[in-house]
């Protein structure tokens, strides 16, 4: 049945319109995943409409002070550096940092970081979840496991099976590199190993000995395995009911998917969805542009418009597309999970008949999308980008798109860039629309020079860019008392005025990547 009125009112800017499923109760947090495989270590307030921020006259009381406001910007926050290797750095990467700002309660968005041990790429993403964050949690611990295996040699996938067969140790594939609140959920890790085992075995069967995997193959190849293990999964269902639960709860939700994965020179993107990949190339004058790297699949790309409606039959080309919206109710138009949007009827209502009795009591699964005749009607297939590096090549970001609903991207590469360089490019004084006083210019400027010293309170590029996407200001500054507010909303409302923020800002070593370029060529 339609979504009822009721439910597209109660989330104003949920990506899918329908209530979520259960909130995710946290596993038993620690470091590492399936053990076998893992290395070491590890007016004052603008409401969200779409991608427009308009004045709003809630009013709101509670003031934070400035330690207060910078234990929660700092709450989730993470540093890696590469380590130097016989006091030269090998690696094309310095190291990342990265942070998470929650709106919903528990965040639905997850964030990776590995390297690959057997090529020493290494892999960053950011996973944005919607209906539940059960999706993006599964991907967080499964998909560079995926794209790991797919990258490895046929001997090595040999000597992977060959151990297991054996009830060997298993050489490490990827060494983790997380906060303790990436957390894996340990109950589905036997599940995890069975799916990913299988994948393996038929890589062996498909590849030859001495054949080099190709990286954009490989990804494309990860990401399309993993989203048809996730589907079949839910459907055989499981033996131990809270299995049979997670795995149900993790198809119905979805996620979509911005992954990064760097060796040397070589950068691909692999994007399902509207997460962003953006790169900050600093010019001969110092200053910083954007580069981008990925493209939103939603309805502002004519191409995937375009791509969705070639799909599905003529009559369909009305209903397919909706208030800018998969069927009227999905916003990305590329993601894992959401069987909702890839089963057929009759298979959606069989695994739901044979499922617990909790999922029954969720919005979610009880409806069908309007207009649902020919599924699939969603793919989680990536669309991948490839970037040879250059030494003005300073730094990728990697977001959610809660950070660029709030910042342009040219806007994102000149907050790191400074933040990075210490080199701050005077703007002119953006005062918009605004009538100003000589009083209000005055101390427009004498923020901005308070603004300029204090830049550096901020240990971690990315705890920077978060606290100018929640507190900017109309003049492009950040305002204390809005940081504030922003920061004290309650849970109920929080979501409705900001969306889930996760970052990774990943700063390269422009000396090893004009080496390497050289080496090559």
């Amino acid at each position: 049945m339609p979504v009822t009125s009721q439910l597209l009112r109660a989330l104003p800017r949920a990506k899918v319109f329908a209530s979520s499923l259960l909130p995710c109760q946290h596993h038993q947090s620690h470091i590492g995943s399936l053990p076998a495989l893992t290395g070491p270590s590890h007016t004052w307030l603008t409401h969200r409409a779409g991608r427009c921020y308009q004045t709003s006259s809630v009013s709101h009381n509670y003031i934070l002070s400035p330690p207060q406001v910078n234990s929660i910007l700092k709450a989730n926050e993470y540093s890696f550096k590469v380590p130097e290797f016989d006091g030269k750095n090998v690696s094309s990467v310095m190291g990342f940092e990265s942070n998470q700002l929650p709106a919903n309660a528990p965040i639905e968005d997850r964030r990776s970081a590995a390297t690959c041990l057997q090529t020493r790429g290494m892999l960053l993403g950011v996973f944005d979840g919607h209906a539940g964050c059960a999706c993006a949690q599964a991907l967080s611990e499964r998909l560079f496991y995926y794209i790991a295996v797919s990258l490895l040699p046929h001997d090595t996938l040999c000597e992977l099976e060959a151990a297991m067969e054996a009830g060997r140790a298993l050489t490490p594939i990827l060494q983790w590199h997380k906060h303790p609140n990436d957390y894996f959920s340990r109950e589905a890790q036997s599940l995890y190993l069975n799916s990913l085992r299988t994948y393996w075995q038929e890589l062996i069967d498909l590849t030859s000995p001495g054949e080099v995997p190709d990286t954009r193959e490989a990804l494309l190849n990860a990401f399309k395995r993993l989203d048809n293990d996730i589907s079949l999964e839910a459907q055989v269902g499981d033996s131990n009911a809270f299995l049979h639960y997670w795995v149900l709860r993790v198809a119905f939700s979805g996620a979509t998917a911005c992954v990064a994965h760097i060796d040397g020179p070589d950068l691909y993107i692999a994007n399902a969805g509207d997460a962003r990949a953006v790169l900050g190339v600093q010019e001969e004058d110092g200053s910083f542009s954007a580069h981008t790297l990925s493209y939103d699949h939603s309805a502002q790309n004519e191409k995937e418009v375009a791509r969705i409606r070639s799909e599905h039959p003529h009559s369909e080309r009305k209903t397919v597309i909706r208030q800018d919206r998969l069927l009227g109710l999905l916003m990305p138009f590329r993601a894992f999970g959401d069987v909702k949007f890839k089963w057929s009827i009759e298979l959606q209502k069989r695994v739901l008949e044979s499922g617990p009795d909790q999922l029954h009591e969720n919005e979610h699964t009880k409806f069908i999308p309007p207009n649902y005749h020919t599924p699939p009607y969603l793919t989680a297939e990536p669309e991948i980008t490839y970037h040879r590096l250059r030494p003005q090549d300073r730094f990728l970001v990697i977001g959610s798109d809660g950070l660029w609903e709030t910042l342009h991207r040219q806007e994102v590469v000149r907050i790191v860039g400074e933040y990075l360089t210490g080199v701050h490019q005077r703007q002119p004084l953006k005062v918009g629309g605004y009538k100003v006083t000589l009083g209000q210019m005055q101390g427009l400027l004498e923020e901005r020079k308070a603004r300029m010293s204090s830049a550096f309170e901020d240990q971690n590029s990315a705890t920077h860019l978060i606290r100018h996407a929640v507190g900017n200001n109309e003049f492009g500054t950040v305002d204390h008392e809005r940081l504030s507010k922003m920061l004290s909303l309650p849970e109920e409302l929080a979501r409705m005025y900001r969306d889930d923020i996760t970052i990774i800002i990943t700063q390269f070593n422009p000396h090893v990547i004009g080496a390497q370029r050289q080496e090559e060529s």
